[in-house]
């Protein structure tokens, strides 16, 4: 393991079907070409991403502003199909969390999801011990894909997010138990 004050929070991961990394303030027209799509965020704590100024001056300006937020290309074709980040890294606890995660539609129920979490994790492990999920508590889809991966359920709290207080499902990820899970 490396030393934790160290974590690098914009790899280049590049996994069978799909490549991570980081995301550029030229990448706007491509990501939000894909969240541009209500179906994405209709169960999210923040329903209207899908409006270009509420995707432009929330989630993307966060995104921007943030040391971890990467895209997710289809690796055949090079598109951009979501993003993703690391955030929260405490390096004293060496904990991090991994979510802001969207996917085109065309990459759902398959196994995309489940490559770009495992790519992240496996990143993320070479400095923590425990990986973090915060989930809009009535997003059924993303609660759902988070059981797949193999996270806890911890407890559900409120959480501020890009200035909007919502309830959120804590989920999380152990290091030793993912290290042997594979």
């Amino acid at each position: 393991m490396k030393k934790p004050s160290d974590f690098d929070f914009k790899p280049s991961i590049v996994g069978g079907s799909i490549v991570l990394r980081p995301l550029y303030p030229e990448d706007f027209g491509q990501l939000y070409a894909v969240a541009a799509d209500p179906l994405i965020w209709e169960q999210h704590p923040q329903p209207l991403r899908y409006q270009r100024e509420v995707f432009g001056s929330g989630f993307f300006a966060g995104a921007i502003a943030s040391p971890g937020a990467l895209v997710v290309l289809d690796k055949l074709s090079g598109d951009i199909i979501g993003s993703s980040r690391f955030y929260e890294w405490d390096a004293e606890r060496q904990e991090v969390a991994i979510g802001f995660t969207f996917l085109a539609r065309s990459h759902w129920g398959g196994q995309t999801n489940r490559e770009l979490k495992r790519l992240m994790l496996e990143h993320a492990f070479r400095w923590a011990n425990t990986v973090w999920f915060h989930v809009g508590v009535n997003n059924i889809r993303s609660r759902k894909a988070m059981e797949k991966i193999g996270a806890e359920f911890s407890h559900e709290t409120a959480k501020t997010v890009n200035g909007v207080m919502d309830t959120y499902a804590f989920y999380r990820i152990e290091a030793i138990r993912f290290c042997t899970e594979r």
